[in-house]
């Protein structure tokens, strides 16, 4: 840090904000700003709730200006954090910001950009408190240490950050378009091979093509308890991803599970798809060497390797096609779901086992290819992060 340069409290750099409560004016109308009005990817105020002050919520009760920075309390690693705009100057946020008003000799988006740095984020990270809102008081924030030089530096490096930070936005916003259409592109071959078809194609009901449809149970219902060493795997919906098993936290039950549902012990190669809930239709293979089970949400399906190839069966149910087929028939109870006897009449386009085999090798090609694009994009989307944090650092490091 360079010697013209000062470390304070951001307490001691801001001005005194003021508090209001609309309910005194039931009629007046407002911009309301709420937890959820401000962005985390844009950094922008995107959406406000027009009220009168008689419907003001009880958290309606901070007055905001043009050119303060709103900092969330709640949940604060989430980084929702905006300046307010000249057309909101005067209006109401809630409580769950704190309000950063910056005064004369400090530039508001240098004190911006200071609450994205490693520093201050890794503070708010250790001083959170509560399991489900972890939160940061007001007077925590308030006590942060900010290293401040004299207002034209700042106003130097604001620029600076105002170019690069524009320039990495575009960049990534590019990034994430072209990871968009990577995905896109394969959806669109899936689609395109299921809903096209060839020649000498047949529609067959599912149940006629599989040795075998089901679906397991709760532990609870079976009075069998989870256990921590490894015994039975047990795979329920979060455990199956398109294409593939997610197993980072995996859960075991006592062996006794598999005796008393022995109808839904896995094979390798067996077709695994979601039937309850949000991941409806995620279906994936169970190509690991492991002793498992599943639950009611998860439903099998072992194919008969003469007339359907798994790898086939997989592409189809993970394909947009068949999913929009799946979420058609969906039924809604408490929770969406869908019934083995669907799975059993779902008429599926098949053709002969031999084909079958050589679309699943052009789509895996084409999938993998694809995956690859992906994960350069992802990349490249890290990278940029990774540049934002290395250009705030040597800006508060006083070395650019």
């Amino acid at each position: 840090m360079k010697a013209d340069w000062e470390i304070k409290t951001l307490g001691e750099i801001l001005q005194k904000t003021e508090t209001i409560n609309p309910l005194q004016l039931p009629e007046t109308e407002f911009n309301y700003v709420d937890v959820s009005s401000v962005s985390n990817t844009t950094f922008e105020i995107e959406q406000t709730q027009f009220l009168k002050g008689k419907d003001a919520p009880s958290r309606a009760r901070r007055l905001i200006k043009e050119n303060d920075v709103l900092f969330a309390t709640v949940r604060p690693t989430l980084q929702r954090i905006a300046i307010v705009p000249e057309h909101l100057n005067n209006q109401v946020c809630s409580t769950g910001y704190f309000v950063l008003r910056p005064k004369n000799e400090i530039h508001h988006r240098f004190v911006f950009y200071w609450l994205f740095s490693n520093d201050f984020m890794e503070q708010m990270e250790n001083l959170q408190k509560g399991a489900s809102y972890p939160a940061v008081t007001d007077a925590e924030v308030r006590a942060q240490k900010i290293p401040l030089p004299p207002l034209p530096e700042q106003k130097r490096l604001v620029t600076l950050l105002d170019e690069a930070f524009e320039s990495i936005a575009t960049a990534k916003a590019n990034a994430q378009q072209n990871l968009k259409n990577a995905r896109a592109l394969f959806e669109s071959h899936l689609n395109e091979v299921f809903s096209k078809r060839g020649e000498g194609w047949e529609e067959k009901k599912l149940g006629d093509l599989c040795q075998k449809i089901t679906k397991g149970s709760s532990p609870k219902w079976q009075g069998i308890d989870y256990v921590e060493d490894e015994a039975v795997l047990f795979v329920t919906s979060e455990n199956v991803g398109e294409y593939r098993l997610l197993l980072s936290k995996p859960k075991y039950v006592e062996w006794k599970f598999n005796e008393k549902e022995k109808k839904s012990i896995l094979q390798k190669g067996d077709v695994l798809t979601n039937i309850v809930g949000a991941s409806i239709g995620r279906t994936a293979i169970f190509d690991i060497d492991a002793i498992a089970n599943i639950n009611q949400a998860v439903c099998l399906i072992r194919c008969e390797p003469t007339l359907l190839h798994n790898s086939y069966l997989s592409h189809l149910l993970n394909s947009p096609v068949f999913r929009e087929v799946l979420h058609d028939n969906e039924v809604d109870n408490a929770r969406a779901n869908l019934s083995l006897g669907f799975f059993s009449n779902l008429q599926i386009p098949l053709p002969p086992v031999d084909e079958q085999k050589e679309i699943v090798v052009k789509l895996d090609i084409f999938r993998t290819e694809t995956q690859r694009l992906e994960a350069l994009y992802s990349r490249k989307i890290a990278a940029l992060d990774e540049l934002k944090k290395a250009l705030l650092h040597r800006a508060f490091a006083g070395e650019l």
